[in-house]
């Protein structure tokens, strides 16, 4: 499983229906689950960013579908970032000539 950093802010049709988020989050979830992912951390922050979410996923492919399906809804734009663990870190800085 990779893991991935998904910085999102809300839109305006998601901050108009706020209230629905969290049954919006508990969809997501499962949407993610059904792809084979899992969310680990989920955080509501303040700032540059409305959301924070750090998950994993099998593949890129499947981020990339999760990401896109979230988009296609509205309520979120997002920025995803790859995240490499510090076993892999140390494995790529070892490998550069």
């Amino acid at each position: 499983m990779s893991t991935y950093i998904m910085l999102a802010n809300w839109t305006e049709q998601g901050v108009r229906n706020v209230k629905a988020s969290p049954t919006r989050l508990d969809a997501a979830r499962e949407l993610l689950k059904g792809m084979g992912g899992d969310f680990k951390l989920f955080f509501m922050t303040m700032g540059k960013y409305d959301i924070v979410v750090v998950y994993e996923a099998p593949d890129d492919a499947v981020a990339a579908r999760f990401n896109l399906q979230l988009a296609m809804q509205g309520n979120i734009r997002t920025q995803t970032l790859k995240a490499f663990p510090e076993a892999a870190y140390r494995e790529v800085i070892r490998s550069v000539s």
